[in-house]
């Protein structure tokens, strides 16, 4: 068989449009870092020149623990001659509602994740193919092709695929800036909402990531209870993607839109209108699990989802295993507390490191990644084009594989996020030398270009101050001279000429 073909040409026109579509925003920098990566892996005695892996927002600084923990269980798994004889059970076909006992276990893990402030009803856990697929789902429930969803930026890269690729459905921006540190404001989604709607567009909902991808920040319960009361007055859903729920390190608790729908008077919030996304892949570091979670209050969602849910199910093999070790309290307990306390020690090295190389990042406490701050490197400020040649360099030179923050539709060039807990630490240190020895090679480029600079302003000075003292007294000369044969002008003696 021949390599493959990309799409185009004759080849094209017999596959259908969702298919061919552009909008899976694959052809993008934040893509194109793992491609690049790809070709060229680092590792620390096979490749130590290859490209570090950056871009990627996994947690693998606690799977020792999940290890120890199959081992000491080997009854959960299928494939062990402790657990062997359910095989037949967990082989056979299964309902798409789940197991019972996987969703009860997911139901208590996600209240733990929340800090036991607020419970989850596993009837209306609905399974999906990762966070991807539930994001997909929720769309497909929602929303017609061409109807809206507002989406504050910077925004997670791949949601271009994950909620419109195959839905149709289109993507408002709400921008937020640098100058109050990205923060999500309700004035700022009623801007969008009425802009949006001068457009004439149908305006379904607001979907957000809390804690934010790529910030790395969460947002406070004061915020929360005014979108919810927001999005109920507007009658419009809210969808929280929450999948990074237990990466909180630092700081204020997180609090889930579960826990405002709990607050809150009923004549303020239509629980009808709220729904979760969740997963495991980044709270446990499982993302080749495919754990989707889509979590909604609204009895029609739910149902709507649960059909939906036969195109992307976990293995019954998966959920077997999980609902064992979800439903080990003093495990999961051990789990969400040391995951928390190495994501911080893992994001202080990371801050700290970077820190040196004059580079600061905006402050976080929750997530995978830091959102790095490198608008005084751009060739010219301002402008994505050097934000964009400056990636190439961190890319190609650098061999770091960072993400450009124009690729999560950040509205000002030059911020980068950096993941920072799919390594080892020996890797992360290689991955801080680097740095900063491209930035103190590009200070002292800077320095000796304004050496330079100054060198030639000085010299172009003393020139000029020849150049004024020669011709000062060549004037005078020719003043003086002219003055003898022209009555019109004065004297060199006048007194009017003694300045």
């Amino acid at each position: 068989m021949g390599s493959l073909k990309k799409s185009g040409g004759v080849s094209s026109a017999i596959l259908s449009r969702i298919a061919t579509n552009d909008q899976h925003g694959e052809n993008s920098e934040y893509f194109d870092g793992w491609k690049a990566y790809d070709k060229d892996p680092f590792h620390l005695s096979r490749n130590p020149h290859g490209i570090i892996q950056m871009g990627l927002a996994e947690n693998q600084l606690c799977l020792d623990l999940i290890k120890d923990w199959i081992k000491e269980n080997p009854k959960a798994s299928v494939c062990t001659p402790e657990g062997v004889h359910q095989f037949s059970d967990i082989a056979n076909f299964q309902d798409y509602h789940g197991l019972k006992e996987f969703r009860q276990a997911i139901a208590n893990f996600m209240g733990k994740a929340r800090g036991g402030r607020v419970t989850f009803d596993p009837e209306r856990i609905v399974m999906s193919g990762g966070a991807t697929g539930a994001n997909e789902t929720i769309m497909f429930c929602l929303a017609d092709p061409g109807d809206v969803f507002l989406v504050p930026s910077p925004y997670y890269a791949a949601f271009d695929r994950d909620l419109r690729w195959r839905t149709g459905v289109e993507i408002v921006p709400v921008h937020c800036s640098s100058s109050n540190d990205f923060k999500l404001s309700v004035e700022a989604v009623e801007w969008a909402y009425e802009k949006a709607l001068e457009s004439n567009k149908n305006v379904k909902g607001l979907l957000f990531t809390n804690p934010s991808n790529p910030l790395g920040t969460i947002l406070d319960k004061d915020t929360l209870k005014n979108i919810v009361r927001f999005v109920t007055k507007k009658n419009i859903h809210l969808v929280v993607d929450e999948i990074y729920a237990a990466t909180v390190f630092a700081g204020e608790n997180f609090v889930s839109v579960a826990e405002v729908v709990k607050d809150l008077d009923c004549s303020e919030v239509n629980a009808d209108l709220i729904h979760i996304v969740y997963s495991l892949s980044k709270d446990m570091g499982l993302p080749g699990f495919r754990v989707g979670i889509v979590y909604s209050y609204n009895d029609s969602v739910v149902s709507c989802a649960r059909k939906m849910s036969s195109f992307g199910l976990v293995s019954s093999q998966t959920q077997l295993m999980l609902a064992s070790m979800l439903s080990d309290d003093r495990f999961v307990d051990n789990f969400l507390t040391e995951s928390s306390r190495r994501l911080g020690i893992r994001h202080d090295v990371l801050t700290v490191g970077l820190k040196k190389a004059g580079i600061t990042c905006l402050i976080s406490n929750a997530g995978l990644f830091v959102w790095m701050d490198l608008r005084h490197l751009l060739r010219v400020r301002n402008s994505f084009e050097s934000e964009i040649e400056l990636w190439h360099i961190i890319i190609d030179k650098v061999k770091l594989n960072v993400s450009p923050g124009s690729s999560f539709k950040c509205t000002e060039p030059g911020w980068f996020r950096v993941c920072f807990a799919n390594m080892d630490d020996d890797t992360l240190h290689v991955a801080l030398r680097r740095i900063q020895d491209f930035v103190s090679k590009n200070s002292n480029k800077t320095a000796e270009k304004a050496s330079d600079n100054d060198q030639i302003i000085q010299n172009n000075n003393a020139k000029k101050q020849k150049w004024k003292q020669s011709n000062l007294r060549l004037s005078f000369r020719r003043l003086y001279e002219d003055g003898l044969s022209s009555p019109g002008i004065m004297s060199p003696h006048s007194p009017l000429l003694r300045i």
